[in-house]
């Protein structure tokens, strides 16, 4: 899927210059700077993150995660006829392939995404498919620009939340602007994967780190600037942000890597992924 040259592509606002030679830590990072780095570097790679996934990702597929779980398979969201109509905000969403593919269903998806260039690719898709444009919105995800109340669900595969130094801020926002009854459905990195060097082969199967360890996984620039943040949580951290944000866990999903599945994804591999799990999908409930 060919991303550029795109007269629809132009250069996102603010973005900081490309750098090869970052440091790669582990230190502290606050929300700010989190923020900060998520946006600009999202904005630098999302041409490159859609070259390198587009045909995984498709234009309207809603997967949860690399081991290729589909949501019409899985229904996590719950009842795919109660969708029909329904108010979902897709969180981290990239191109907005999970929503376009609940729009196909009858549902009215609204996608978020911190990144100006990931959403240019969501128009992108849209306009050179001709159908109906899905509404987009710039913004964070721990400071979500809703009423109370705005929707009946909310979906997020693999965005934002591993990406958040305050996950525990995003929960009760996701939790405020949930209607009663609203499923908050997330997937990310499996936390056992912490204890691990991020590496498809051999070298990924040794524990190099302790998995209690919280401090987040960091690339700078020369000037010490975070270019790139990730926060780690224990699978423990979050069922208590999300029974303190007043949602109730219906189901902790860990998909298996399937079989005849022989595509790599960063470090997820069928080598590790028939080892141990690569990814966990929260499925949680507003009372």
């Amino acid at each position: 899927m060919a991303t550029t040259p795109d007269p629809l592509l132009e250069p996102a606002p603010g973005t900081l210059p490309d750098e090869d030679d970052d440091d790669a830590l582990r230190r502290s990072a606050e929300a700010g700077e989190s923020s900060r780095a998520s946006r600009h570097w999202w904005d630098r790679n999302a041409d490159e993150y859609q070259d390198e996934h587009g045909e995984f990702l498709g234009d309207d597929r809603f997967t949860w995660c690399p081991e290729g779980l589909d949501e019409g398979e899985a229904r996590l969201l719950g009842d795919p006829a109660s969708w029909k109509g329904a108010d979902i905000l897709e969180i981290g969403a990239g191109a907005a392939q999970c929503s376009r593919w609940l729009a196909a269903r009858g549902a009215r998806p609204v996608a978020l995404d911190i990144s100006y260039r990931q959403l240019q690719h969501s128009r992108r898709i849209d306009l050179g498919r001709g159908g109906p444009v899905v509404p987009v919105v710039q913004a964070d995800a721990a400071v979500l620009p809703f009423a109370d109340g705005s929707f009946d669900l909310a979906c997020s595969a693999y965005g934002a939340v591993p990406f958040s130094a305050d996950t525990e801020g995003l929960m009760r926002e996701v939790h405020r602007v949930l209607r009663p009854g609203g499923r908050w459905v997330f997937s990310v990195t499996h936390p056992i994967r912490w204890a691990f060097p991020d590496e498809p082969g051999v070298e990924g199967l040794t524990a190099t780190a302790s998995y209690f360890d919280r401090t987040p996984y960091v690339e700078q620039d020369e000037q010490g600037r975070a270019t790139y943040v990730e926060h780690h949580r224990t699978l423990g951290d979050r069922v208590r942000e999300l029974t303190g944000a007043g949602f109730r866990l219906l189901d902790l999903v860990e998909p298996e890597w399937p079989e005849g599945h022989e595509q790599e994804w960063g470090g997820w591999s069928p080598l590790r992924g028939r080892l141990f799990p690569g990814t966990a999908i929260f499925v949680s409930q507003r009372d």
